[in-house]
């Protein structure tokens, strides 16, 4: 599934002038961009997935263009889709990854799966 790359360089960019070191990662059909090996912030066709967390989730659903982040059938709490009005302008998305680096820190990693041989 295509994702929007223009959105995508939008976040590099401000990730790289916030100095952060990430490494993008192609997941849930989209680009997620990893920092200290945690899913940080990602893009999902045409939105951003913000990975909020648990605590400041409620508050992230009441903000323009935010909406229950759900690929399978069941929303994943402490992560939220924000559609383009949420979006649109740089600050607007630099909020969102603030809060993705916000977050971050308390993010637990995924467990690494053992490779077959």
């Amino acid at each position: 599934m295509a994702y929007d790359t223009y959105l995508s360089e939008r976040i590099e960019h401000i990730l790289k002038e916030k100095k952060i070191q990430f490494e993008p990662k192609k997941m849930f059909g989209g680009i997620c961009y990893m920092v200290d090996g945690k899913m940080c912030v990602g893009v999902h066709e045409d939105t951003v997935m913000a990975r909020v967390g648990a605590e400041a989730y409620s508050d992230a659903l009441e903000k323009t263009g935010a909406t229950e982040m759900n690929i399978t059938g069941r929303a994943l709490t402490g992560f939220v889709f924000v559609g383009n009005e949420g979006i649109d302008s740089d600050e607007q998305l630099e909020y969102w990854v603030d809060l993705c680096l916000q977050f971050n820190p308390f993010a637990k990693a995924s467990k690494k799966k053992k490779k077959k041989k």
